[in-house]
């Protein structure tokens, strides 16, 4: 999902690079933190407690892994294999499924985020479950099975998502089925989407040109699922909202690695909205490459976001934010991403 960064004014600020480093946030101050660590194993038996696990996580990180989830390493390993089959295509074969508003398709060098205003350095390839896909998955003859796999993988993480959105209805007094059905794959108006994600091999020698691999960013869907591959890090979070509409004010990051195993899960502006800010939508950021030791190879991830059906009814427990329908959430966030960017580029321009 194309992830707004609303207001720039609050974002952490960072100085310049020092010789030889690709990121404009090189120097950085780090701060340890726990990040919880919750087992899904037996489910059914155990929901009490792995609902109060993902209410502390949500309430006071906003981040946490899963393991025991049921997707196995070797499924995972394979669908990153067909991710790159899709990646490794020509540049004119991949333009046959441009990306569109509807955020599904391939992009390339093209998303800005308001906290760099610089684009990313990557490629990615969106999909979903419905009929925003039509025409948009790239043709049987250039990638034989690949709908067909990427369909079986997101029928296995939507079945998480929906493990864990029992949870979190069970922890805001919501009926146990309520965020499932919100989010309801099958409906024609679903907008859940994949993401696959191709960052580029950076420069271990400095070339003079400053990369930025994701910028921060705080992602506006319901719950991001990350599947990340061993050894290729870069992923840091940032914790310190207290409310959906404004960002926080800390600068302390802290790195999360990156183990093709766990799943990474962070709450989006959505389930904030819909918690009346209990839960915590946090800025995270992929960083590039910038000393002796960081990772500068080509990054694949896969982050899946679990985004609300355009007619769901969204408002929290307490009532603090006026209701919306999931399609008037997506569109404020996107046109306050825009607004953001262009204030952003409105003061470098003028710097």
């Amino acid at each position: 999902m194309r992830s707004p960064t609303p207001f720039l004014s609050a974002l952490p600020s960072h100085p310049r690079p020092g010789p030889g480093c690709t990121d404009m946030a090189s120097q950085t101050r780090y701060v340890d933190r726990v990040i919880p660590c919750i087992s899904m194993h037996d489910f059914e038996d155990r929901i009490d407690e792995i609902t109060d696990q993902l209410i502390q996580a949500a309430e006071n990180v906003g981040f946490f892994t899963l393991i025991g989830h049921g997707i196995s390493k070797e499924h995972i390993d394979s669908m990153f294999a067909i991710s790159k089959t899709f990646f490794d295509l020509p540049d004119d074969v991949k333009a046959t499924v441009p990306w569109n508003p509807n955020n599904v398709g391939w992009e390339k060098n093209s998303q800005i985020r308001p906290s760099t205003g610089q684009p990313d350095s990557k490629e990615s390839y969106q999909l979903q479950f419905g009929e925003n896909m039509n025409d948009l998955w790239v043709k049987y003859d250039d990638l034989p099975g690949f709908r067909t796999a990427s369909l079986d993988f997101m029928n296995r993480v939507q079945q998480v998502s929906e493990c864990l959105m029992l949870c979190f209805a069970r922890g805001l007094g919501f009926p146990e089925r309520f965020f499932i059905e919100c989010h309801g794959i099958s409906r024609p108006n679903s907008q859940t989407t994949m993401r696959l994600l191709h960052y580029f091999a950076l420069p271990e020698v400095s070339d003079g040109k400053v990369y930025h691999r994701a910028g921060a960013h705080a992602d506006w869907d319901f719950l991001t699922l990350l599947f990340q591959r061993d050894g290729q890090d870069g992923l840091e979070i940032c914790p310190g909202r207290e409310v959906v509409t404004e960002f926080g004010i800390g600068d302390g990051w802290t790195k999360l690695k990156a183990r093709t195993g766990e799943i990474v899960c962070n709450i989006g502006d959505l389930l904030m909205s819909w918690s009346d800010d209990r839960f915590k939508s946090t800025f995270h950021r992929v960083k590039a490459p910038c000393k002796p030791g960081d990772y500068f190879g080509d990054r694949y991830s896969i982050a899946y976001f679990n985004q609300p059906c355009k007619d769901s009814l969204i408002q929290g427990p307490s009532k603090k934010y006026p209701m919306v329908t999931g399609a008037q959430f997506t569109d404020t966030a996107m046109k306050r991403n825009f607004a953001a960017l262009q204030e952003k580029l409105k003061t470098a321009a003028a710097a």
